[in-house]
């Protein structure tokens, strides 16, 4: 585990394997582990890089309220660190904005953007409900961890895996300052003005089954940035567990 200083934050970062570069970025979640089931897959052809941003359970700061700015900053400093020149940036859901703001800001930095299950900001009423309950939910212990699983899993994935596994995913998964924090950024987003001036080659995929981020919006969002490649994977929102072959595989046939 390395760690850097970034402002008042002290954000630390796994690496894993070797090669280009590769950073996958979290978005409103405990953090890097998030990426965990396909971690490992990528570290078999890249050096996979896993930052743990504010609002993450790793990650240390004054608490503050988060920006994408602030994220992004974070992030390009990560890459920095590393000292190995531009890298494939994977972003999901939040941190897909995160990852695209920096492309704009920071071109010399990402040599390639990926976006999974991202959003541009909340021109979407149903984002904006969803999300306003999620928020508001947070003093409910357990009603707030089962609507987490609605919102980040597919109906046809929750019944896969049982109710055992399902009642373990909710447990796992509880209001805190940081989630809180995420989500309350999550209501702000906004890089639509940004999106124009992505100049890396750019891959977005959507996941047609998302209850939390419409599938509509993962659209928009490749419509907007130059160029971008689009795919549609039959998932729920947090892909890497629903999909995580056909992930694995339509990242590396992009950066490769």
């Amino acid at each position: 585990m390395r760690e850097i200083t970034v402002g008042t934050a002290r954000v630390p970062y796994r690496v894993m394997g070797e090669g280009r570069p590769l950073v996958l970025v979290h978005g409103g979640s405990p953090g890097s582990t998030a990426w965990d089931g396909v971690a490992g897959a990528f570290a078999e052809a890249a050096m996979v890089v896993l930052p743990d941003l504010s609002g993450s359970d790793a990650a240390r700061d004054d608490g503050g309220e988060l920006t994408v700015e602030l994220l992004a900053e974070q992030l390009a400093a990560v890459i920095s660190d590393l000292g190995q020149g531009p890298a494939d940036v994977v972003g999901h859901s939040l941190g897909a904005a995160v990852a695209a703001a920096l492309a704009a800001v920071r071109p010399d930095l990402v040599r390639g953007l990926v976006s999974v299950a991202g959003f541009a900001g909340l021109g979407d009423e149903y984002l904006r409900n969803a999300l306003t309950v999620w928020r508001d939910l947070a003093g409910d212990a357990g009603t707030f961890p089962r609507y987490t699983m609605l919102l980040a899993f597919s109906r046809a994935h929750l019944n896969s895996i049982g109710r055992a596994a399902v009642e373990e995913l909710a447990a796992a998964y509880r209001a805190n300052a940081g989630r809180l924090r995420q989500i309350d950024l999550a209501l702000r987003l906004d890089v639509h003005d940004l999106l124009p001036r992505v100049q890396a080659p750019t891959l977005v995929i959507g996941c047609a089954r998302d209850a939390l981020v419409p599938v509509e919006n993962c659209r928009e969002l490749a419509a907007a940035i130059p160029g971008a490649s689009y795919e549609e994977l039959d998932s729920g929102h947090i892909v890497m567990a629903e999909r995580p072959k056909e992930l694995v595989a339509l990242v590396q046939d992009f950066i490769g």
